[in-house]
Order: structure tokens, then C-alpha cells, then sequence
């Protein structure tokens, strides 16, 4: 399957920050830039960006960012799912996983991660694919959001649903283990009948729950 990727960019105005959003973004620019030393839910802010830009080398890969003055404040990452994951089992061309979504402490609630979901869908061969994400919760920031489980989940849910992404069920038991994990997925409008069937397979090992 070929990957296409368009680059899209917009520029955001929200208590006086001038904030560039863009993407798919090449790997060279996302080394660049400075990396804003709070973005560091997954790990060391350095070695966060190194990954970043691994991940937009791959044929697949699709990196959008937030940036001001220079330094990047935001990312959102799609790329196919870990080979040790059951989302790889498929061997599904079409299949992708949005990875991460991050924004530095001191630029939440100004709706970027909206506007960088949204820059990545202007991209019309997002539609060639099925885009999923896994919630768990344990990688929520529940402390410092001040949220308990259930509204962090529920702003996840609303945040995904900005890019129609859905509640979906399956069987897996990473997912199955809370009740507040869950699996969203967006099918786009040219993915054919056989993707979303290999996909159900993908979701439920035990045929008889769908």
C-alpha cells in the first residue's frame, strides 16, 4: 500500500500564544526544533523527540505538531501497531494506530489537541485508512488534571469524537482488564468491506462475541 501524506498547516490564536499547527511533518523538522522540556508522559523529553522523528521516517509514519516560537508544545502520532501487539496480527496495510497525543502542561485546555486531530484528517488519504487508538487508564494524567477516572475518560471520548473516532468492542484483555479502558476507531469512507471484516477478526479472537 502506497502512503500518502499531505502536509496541511494552521495557525491558532488562544490566550496570546501565536500557535503553528502542521503536519505530517519530515523528520528533519521535528529535530530542528526545541522540544518543550513538560512533554514527557511516555519518556525523557530528548528521547521523546528522537522517537518523534523515527517515527516520521517510517512509510507510514504521520507526525503532526504544535509549535511556538520554535518549540514544539505538541504532537500527535499514527503508525502501525507494535509487532508484539494484537493490532499487528492482521498484517492490515490499512490499519492504523493513533499512538500518542501530548501538549505541554502550560498549553492544555486551549483546545490544541482538537486542532491537531483535525489537521490530520484535512489530509483526504486518512479516508484509505482504519484509524483505532487504545485508552488505558493508567497513562492518563489524572493527578494533574484533577479528574477522576471516569471524566478523564469521558474527555477522551469527546477529543476522540472530534475526528468521529468510536467507541468499538472487542475481546482484548488489556482493554478488558477496567472498565474505563477502551478501544476508538475511525473507518474511513474509502476502506473496503474485507478491511473492517479482517479488522472484526483483529478485534475478537472469540468469534462468538460479535
Amino acid at each position: 500500500m502506497e502512503h500518502i501524506k499531505e502536509h496541511h498547516m494552521r495557525s491558532i490564536f488562544k490566550s496570546g500564544h501565536r500557535i503553528t499547527i502542521e503536519g505530517p511533518v519530515q523528520a528533519e523538522e521535528i529535530t530542528h526544533l526545541a522540544f518543550h522540556p513538560d512533554l514527557d508522559a511516555f519518556r525523557r523529553p530528548t528521547e521523546q523527540q528522537e522517537a518523534l522523528a523515527e517515527i516520521a521516517a517510517l512509510p507510514e509514519g504521520r507526525i503532526i505538531i504544535a509549535h511556538e516560537n520554535e518549540t514544539i508544545i505538541g504532537y500527535v502520532t499514527f503508525h502501525y501497531a507494535d509487532d508484539c501487539e494484537r493490532w499487528s496480527e492482521g498484517n492490515m496495510t490499512d490499519l492504523i494506530e493513533l499512538g500518542a497525543i501530548e501538549v505541554a502542561d502550560d498549553y492544555r485546555s486551549l483546545g490544541i489537541g482538537r486542532e491537531m486531530l483535525l489537521t490530520a484528517l484535512e489530509d483526504k488519504y486518512m479516508e484509505n485508512y482504519i484509524i483505532f487508538t487504545t485508552e488505558y487508564y493508567w497513562h492518563w494524567d489524572l493527578k494533574g488534571s484533577g479528574l477522576n477516572v471516569w471524566d478523564y475518560r469521558k474527555m477522551m471520548e469527546r477529543l476522540m469524537e472530534t475526528i468521529d473516532m468510536t467507541w468499538y468492542a472487542t475481546d482484548d484483555p488489556e482493554i478488558c482488564s477496567h472498565p474505563a479502558n477502551c478501544l476508538m476507531v475511525r473507518i474511513g469512507s474509502q476502506v473496503p468491506i474485507t478491511s473492517e471484516e479482517q479488522f472484526d477478526r483483529v478485534r475478537f479472537r472469540h468469534r462468538f462475541m460479535y
